[in-house]
């Protein structure tokens, strides 16, 4: 079973690179954030391709889906006693797993609302993700969770010391995260990098560069990392036209 997960960063802008992929990779998963719409304008030639769709959008901004070539069942929208208006984490059952799109805020500058806002975000998820792990259930979240774990992750760490998406509080709660006993795919088949596989680079910056950041994950609770056969971070969808900023970020699981 392939799994992706993938920022598209407007999946109606979006749409003829989601298609290419589809047809390229033929993902049996496929978590997407930043949706920018609303339900009821999410394109439904997604579904032509045998994809069932669980949605919770919002307009203009935000918004998380998963897109599955199985039944959808079990659909949460918004995590577990967290008061959010916003539309950043989806989760279902289906193919045999659970599996979470989520789209962790950015948070802006450090110590700002946005910020604080972000770390009770992480909070929430940590609790939630914990309750979920008690299941008998292979599980595996995958988004744009907007921090880079360690200075191999990022293109320029002296840049971007103690900066948002790389300050010692957000990757403390990464960490504290990934010690529920959660697997990073792409850590765990990273091959012969020299440093790990980026997933995002700024617009601003040529992105023939290669100046980017690790910032989209997919983690695996134990009994899906047993299953885990392959990871890969799609780059070359970085560099059509038109593209997202983020790249699609793959494991391959047995079920």
């Amino acid at each position: 079973m392939k799994i992706v997960t993938w920022n598209v960063n407007s999946v109606r802008a979006r749409l003829p690179q989601v298609e290419l992929f589809i047809k390229e990779q033929q993902p049996d998963i496929l978590l997407l954030q930043e949706l920018k719409c609303e339900e009821h304008v999410f394109p439904s030639a997604l579904e032509d391709y045998g994809y069932n769709c669980a949605l919770l959008g919002q307009k203009t901004y935000n918004g998380v889906a998963i897109l599955s070539k199985y039944p959808i069942e079990d659909v949460q929208r918004g995590i577990s006693n967290f008061d959010d208006t916003t539309s950043r984490y989806i989760e279902a059952f289906t193919g045999g797993i659970r599996v979470a799109s989520v789209y962790v805020p950015n948070g802006q500058e450090v110590n700002s609302k946005a910020y604080e806002y972000k770390l009770h975000f992480l909070d929430a998820l940590y609790e939630h993700i914990k309750n979920l792990l008690t299941l008998d259930e292979q599980f595996i979240i995958g988004g744009d969770f907007n921090i880079a774990p360690t200075d191999e992750d990022v293109y320029a760490p002296d840049l971007w010391r103690e900066q948002v998406l790389c300050s010692t509080p957000e990757r403390a709660a990464w960490r504290k995260i990934t010690y529920l006993g959660l697997t990073d795919a792409l850590i765990q088949f990273d091959g012969n990098q020299t440093k790990n596989p980026y997933t995002w680079w700024n617009y601003r910056i040529p992105f023939v560069k290669d100046c980017g950041l690790r910032i989209d994950h997919l983690l695996l609770s134990p009994n899906a990392t047993d299953s885990l056969k392959s990871s890969t971070v799609h780059k070359y969808m970085r560099g059509l036209e038109r593209a997202s900023d983020h790249a699609p970020v793959e494991c391959v699981i047995t079920i």
